[in-house]
């Protein structure tokens, strides 16, 4: 989208208080997207770190920034994109006219977005180059149970259209807490070769040790600590059980294409 010096670009995401991981990929994609001069200014704010949401709200000055986009960095609509965000921003729909003059257009989550499927295909080919993707499952894990109904909802869609593709022996979408269960991917998967890609926005406890152990990669080690230490889980592909070969990759939140994401989310609000 063409540079707007008026405009501004807020990406609210979850953050973590134990968690330093969990605002990584949102602080990274909008050092790009700031990179990249697209919008007049660029920033971040979290339900659960600071900047927090509710302080967001006077982030920009609006004698320069007449115009703020707000994408959600989630993996899909719920609680707090419908709830939280509007919530704390005081926003009133998808376009707020505040009283001082700006207009704060509110987007969609950046896991509703088409191009999210390409970032899936991306990732699991990079962990695993060079194998034949028709000997291979590519499993997409989410959270699952009724808390996470949504999120669980959208991995199953992004299995379906990566399955319609018919690039992979099987697509599946499997879940830690609901079946079909990720602990059950030795039945699941028929394959020699198994690409496990977490469908979660940054990565953490689940990532590092609650999805490893589920697999059977991580022997009930701990993987806390310094950062480097967490994510040794990824660099051991691939992992050898039972004679077959699983990858696994960190959490497409990760993924760098997601700050091209953000920036189409904000370019169609922008259209309207």
């Amino acid at each position: 989208m063409p540079q707007k010096s008026n405009a501004a670009l807020l990406i609210v995401a979850h953050g973590s208080t134990v968690n330093p991981d969990s605002s990584a990929p949102s602080l990274a994609h909008a050092a790009e997207i700031r990179r990249r001069k697209v919008f007049a200014d660029v920033e971040c704010a979290f339900w659960k770190e600071e900047p927090s949401l509710r302080d967001a709200i006077f982030l920009f000055d609006p004698k320069t920034i007449r115009e703020v986009n707000v994408v959600p960095n989630f993996i899909s609509e719920g609680y707090f994109t419908q709830t939280v965000v509007p919530r704390e921003l005081e926003l009133n729909g998808r376009i707020t006219n505040r009283p001082n003059g700006q207009i704060w257009k509110y987007c969609e989550p950046v896991g509703n977005h088409p191009l999210m499927t390409d970032l899936l295909l991306r990732r699991a080919h990079e962990i695993a180059p060079g194998i034949p993707e028709s000997e291979t499952s590519l499993l997409i894990v989410a959270h699952g149970t009724d808390l996470n109904e949504n999120s669980a909802a959208a991995a199953k869609r992004e299995a379906e259209k990566i399955r319609s593709l018919g690039k992979y022996a099987a697509v599946l979408n499997v879940y830690m807490e609901e079946p079909p269960l990720v602990s059950d991917w030795r039945k699941l998967a028929k394959t020699q070769n198994v690409v496990v890609v977490p469908f979660f926005i940054s990565d953490g406890l689940h990532s590092y040790e609650d999805i490893p152990g589920l697999l059977g990669i991580a022997n009930g080690r701990s993987v806390t600590g310094s950062r480097g230490a967490r994510g040794e889980i990824f660099r051991h592909n691939p992992h050898m059980i039972d004679d077959r070969s699983l990858f696994y990759a960190p959490s497409i939140g990760t993924e760098p294409g997601v700050a091209d994401i953000i920036i189409e989310q904000a370019e169609k609000s922008a259209r309207v």
